[in-house]
């Protein structure tokens, strides 16, 4: 009741159906619970404090508890200070997530915007689009939906997934492989039950949102939008849809450092090569693009025929305009003592010829090069010294200045 009556306070449909406050962030328990914590202000502000108030739930505990236990510094084959896929997992991907957030409001809130300023949803259809924003502002403040990720983590992600997937079997400050699975140290259980759940949590969490970023781009192209292959973004007058993929890089970095700290662990110590995980980065790298780009394309189809509809105008017009023109300036009979020079029909003429190739080349689905460049490069810069292990820092040097001269 009191979370209820909490969201209740902020709940108001006149703002949520307001395009210019569209944002997928904003929004659920946590929120508002870390706004009544004062670590998160009504925009997201103070990243810093959530980002060392988490901190402090989620690592500091097992630091302590580690040097109580006297496995922090050394006994197990891997001490608390040397588990690199720990730190990266607390300390880095965490607060990319927290940053995340930021980046994602003030950049995504105002795609909802554009939508109108652009003239792409006809006036016939406002009323429905205000109602799929209402419907995203919902979905996104959902009570139940945070509980049921909870019950994933614990039900799931934790004795299933991270238990039996996820450590290694290998002595370490949290846990000692067993027969019957994994012994959890004092600190292990905490690890276990209090911080990998929370960093589940708020990874999951972003899953949520990206379904309702992708259930709101799903619903708005069910609309009639007025798109127009002769845009000159070469995607209908949506192209600042890719624009979006710049907001989401923290959270793809997020996934490259946490599979890197993984692949680390790994490498050191259970005896790993990185050439045996070339599958996973792989995946991921094909995972993000998929969840990043793979939303835009659902506007392919509106795109598509938009193309087919203006090369098939166009063409009418230019075929018209390409037979008075040649009737008038190369046919006999035309108009040949008149001089060329100072007319405008040569300059409509190369006009023309523009225009279909802006529509020729219109691409259905608004995804630069670009942006692919961007999430790839996002989701291996972390995985990147990892390299080192592989070919030696001399070595990798000699050929970067062989190439570069």
């Amino acid at each position: 009741m009191h979370i209820a009556r909490l969201l209740s306070e902020d709940f108001d449909p006149l703002v949520a159906g307001d395009p210019h406050r569209f944002t997928i962030v904003l929004g659920g328990p946590l929120y508002q619970l870390l706004r009544r914590a004062h670590v998160s202000g009504d925009a997201l502000e103070l990243a810093r404090r959530r980002v060392v108030a988490i901190a402090l739930v989620a690592w500091l505990p097992l630091l302590a508890l580690a040097l109580a236990s006297g496995q922090a510094f050394s006994g197990p084959a891997i001490p608390f200070v040397k588990d690199i896929e720990a730190h990266v997992r607390f300390l880095v991907a965490l607060p990319l997530l927290v940053a995340a957030e930021v980046l994602v409001h003030w950049r995504v809130r105002s795609i909802a915007e554009e939508f109108l300023a652009r003239r792409l949803v006809p006036e016939a259809s406002l009323e429905r689009f205000r109602a799929i924003l209402l419907s995203a502002f919902r979905w996104r403040n959902s009570v139940a939906a945070e509980l049921a990720m909870l019950a994933v983590i614990y039900g799931l992600g934790i004795p299933l997934v991270w238990r039996h997937f996820t450590t290694l079997d290998v002595a370490t400050w949290y846990a000692a492989p067993s027969a019957d699975g994994p012994r959890f140290t004092a600190a292990g259980y905490w690890y276990a039950w209090v911080s990998v759940p929370l960093f589940q949590f708020l990874l999951l969490r972003w899953y949520y949102r990206i379904a309702i970023w992708i259930r709101f781009l799903w619903q708005v192209s069910r609309i009639r939008l007025d798109i127009s292959a002769m845009h000159a973004d070469q995607a209908g007058g949506l192209g600042f849809l890719a624009t979006t993929v710049f907001a989401f890089l923290p959270l793809i970095l997020a996934h490259g450092a946490l599979l890197a700290g993984n692949l680390a662990n790994r490498i050191f110590y259970a005896g790993g090569h990185l050439s045996d995980s070339y599958v996973e980065i792989a995946l991921l790298v094909v995972f993000m693009l998929l969840l990043v780009l793979g939303p835009l394309m659902v506007f392919a189809p509106q795109v598509n025929e938009a193309q087919r509809r203006a090369l098939f105008e166009y063409g009418r017009l230019a075929q018209r305009y390409v037979r008075d023109f040649e009737g008038k300036w190369i046919r006999p009979g035309g108009l040949a003592e008149e001089s060329p020079l100072g007319t405008g029909d040569i300059q409509s003429l190369a006009d023309m010829g523009n225009s279909m190739s802006v529509a020729n080349g219109t691409s259905p689905v608004p995804i630069t090069r670009q942006a692919v460049i961007q999430v790839v490069a996002a989701v291996l810069l972390p995985i990147a010294p990892l390299v080192l292990t592989v070919i030696p820092a001399k070595d990798l040097a000699g050929r970067l200045l062989k190439l570069l001269f």
